[in-house]
């Protein structure tokens, strides 16, 4: 066994939980956003956002402002007519408006919506992003392009949440799409995976590059780097992985 594989046999022993994903996307928010939360990961944040503070959820099947997911022992609170990009039946919320699906995608095109979070196969290291496939279904995914298009294009921000290795231990964080691009080229500015947090600096369009935020525990950034076939610098604020 050479030193990739023992580092691949370590993530897939300590990788953090798809509820930790799901706590440190939540970090990602502030009082007042208006956040489109993916199909995959990126809906578990939901549960974990600071009550404190009011965060706009918009879902392309025409919610805002909807609130956390209903969970088996509360099905008699279900309304089948409101549910996630995940399926998952929501709670609804005094204020929360209803529309049809048509102005939902104008509010993304629109850039209304301030920050998306979307889950997908691959990313690159200057932000180019894939979450479908010609094939259909897809060999190891239940997803489809879905909206993916319109939430990596129109929010002024977009944040991918996916985990750093597939189960076959072959980075996710690459220097080449091995499936078609979502989008635009250069549009995902924030990273966050079960192991480690990135920003892809620059203007969307004409990214300068990866830089690493954040390690879980337990790893060295010289490990990270075995792990992840994309190139990353580290940030001057690096610091270990936030909860």
């Amino acid at each position: 066994m050479n030193d990739r594989d023992k580092l691949v046999e370590k993530y897939h022993e300590t990788k953090l939980a798809r509820e930790t994903i799901g706590m440190r996307i939540a970090k990602e928010f502030k009082d007042g956003d208006y956040v489109n939360l993916g199909r995959g990961l990126p809906v578990l944040a939901a549960d974990f956002v600071d009550p404190s503070i009011d965060i706009f959820y918009h879902a392309e099947s025409g919610l805002l402002g909807y609130g956390t997911a209903i969970q088996i022992d509360d099905w008699e609170e279900i309304d089948m007519n409101l549910h996630d990009a995940a399926n998952r039946h929501v709670r609804p919320k005094p204020g929360m408006v209803v529309f049809e699906m048509n102005e939902a995608f104008c509010m993304l095109r629109s850039k209304r919506v301030g920050t998306s979070v979307v889950g997908g196969f691959e990313v690159t290291d200057k932000g180019d992003f894939a979450n479908w496939a010609f094939q259909y279904p897809v060999k190891h995914s239940g997803i489809s392009v879905g909206g993916g298009f319109d939430l990596v294009v129109g929010p002024r921000r977009c944040i991918t949440a996916i985990a750093h290795l597939d189960p076959k231990g072959n980075p996710k964080i690459v220097k080449k799409l091995h499936y078609p691009m979502t989008g635009a080229p250069q549009h995902i500015d924030y990273i966050i995976t079960d192991l480690a947090v990135f920003e892809v600096r620059g203007p969307k369009g004409a990214k300068e590059g990866m830089f690493l935020k954040e390690l879980a525990y337990g790893w060295t950034v010289d490990e990270l780097r075995v792990v992840t076939e994309g190139h990353f610098e580290v940030a001057a604020d690096f610091r270990e992985y936030q909860l």
